[in-house]
């Protein structure tokens, strides 16, 4: 019976992969795209399949459930030089707060970089910068010895010269060990709330024939958040588990597949695993299906008494390629 469960479970998962040639991407449809950036280097390095297999604060943005494993208290920062002079910082701080709860705070800051601001004539008018900024408060709560789930609540902002927007979401998550064979579930709903508008004195009508900017704004148009479906399966081929398919004290083999569906964009998948040896050394690799832009990852990892040193190569396709670099520690 637990076979058949589980052999249906994943042809579904591979169902939602078909091709279906009159659905369009949407890309460009919904406001403040970076809140479906994937952060933490464990988690790139895997490319991003971490609806059932993250754990702990760095795959919070992932599935919130995900800081219910955190043991005691975790510490991470990650300082990533992106593609085309953007970078970004993260860091992310999770407290135990009982043997059921813990409580996690993780914040993403994305600098653009100086760009050229042009006038209506085109003649360059000084330099600008995009930021980008999400804070994100989480809870989860350990329901059972298999089942874990997680909230967020998450206030982000985005600011392109002297225009904004800014607003207000949340996520949901669950994790749940099946007991099956080593196999664990994940599921996620992130980035759901209101509509947002940018704003600001940046959105004044210039009349170029005149030369002054007249006293009123564009009335701009409200666009949706990026709100993404996550659902993942991972398996623990080897492991000292007891549900581990082949037992190894030394040595664990995770694997991981997430489908992913977002409100502006098609559905996608990733597929990721990680190998370690004696929880010191770590080689992970992933890929993106079905993605335009995202596409294969490598990732390394050391840990020596709760330190973390992690290192992720990622493979943009024509915009190249980028490594990241991140430390977590394990308090």
């Amino acid at each position: 019976m637990h076979k058949v469960m589980l052999i249906i479970l994943f042809s579904f998962m591979l169902s939602q992969f078909r091709d279906v040639p009159d659905i369009v991407t949407k890309v460009g449809t919904a406001a403040a795209p970076f809140l479906k950036l994937e952060t933490g280097i464990r988690e790139i390095g895997m490319a991003g399949a971490q609806a059932a297999s993250g754990f702990g604060i760095t795959a919070l943005p992932y599935n919130p459930a995900a800081i219910g494993f955190v043991k005691d208290q975790e510490l991470f920062f990650n300082k990533t030089n992106y593609l085309a002079g953007i970078s970004h910082n993260v860091f992310g701080f999770a407290q135990r707060l009982n043997s059921t709860d813990v409580a996690g705070i993780h914040i993403f800051y994305l600098d653009s970089g100086s760009m050229a601001r042009t006038d209506y004539g085109g003649e360059q008018d000084g330099t600008f910068k995009v930021y980008d900024l999400a804070v994100r408060a989480s809870y989860s709560r350990t329901l059972t010895d298999r089942l874990k789930v997680g909230f967020t609540a998450k206030y982000f902002r985005e600011d392109i010269d002297n225009m904004y927007l800014q607003g207000f979401a949340a996520d949901i998550g669950s994790n749940f060990d099946t007991g099956i064979y080593g196999f664990v579930l994940g599921m996620s709903v992130t980035n759901f709330g209101p509509e947002v508008r940018f704003k600001g004195d940046g959105l004044g009508n210039y009349n170029y024939s005149q030369g002054f900017v007249e006293d009123y704004e564009y009335d701009t148009q409200f666009f949706p958040l990026p709100m993404t479906f996550r659902l993942g399966i991972q398996n623990r081929i080897i492991g000292n588990d007891e549900t581990s398919l082949i037992k190894s004290r030394l040595t664990r083999l995770d694997i991981a597949f997430d489908g992913i569906k977002s409100i502006d964009y098609t559905v996608y998948g990733c597929f990721g695993l990680e190998y370690a040896w004696n929880e010191m050394a770590f080689l992970r690799l992933g890929t993106h299906f079905e993605h335009d832009t995202q596409g294969a990852s490598l990732g390394l990892g050391f840990n020596y008494n709760g330190i973390s040193f992690d290192y992720a190569l990622v493979q943009y396709g024509i915009l190249g390629s980028t490594g990241q670099f991140g430390i977590k520690l394990e308090l």
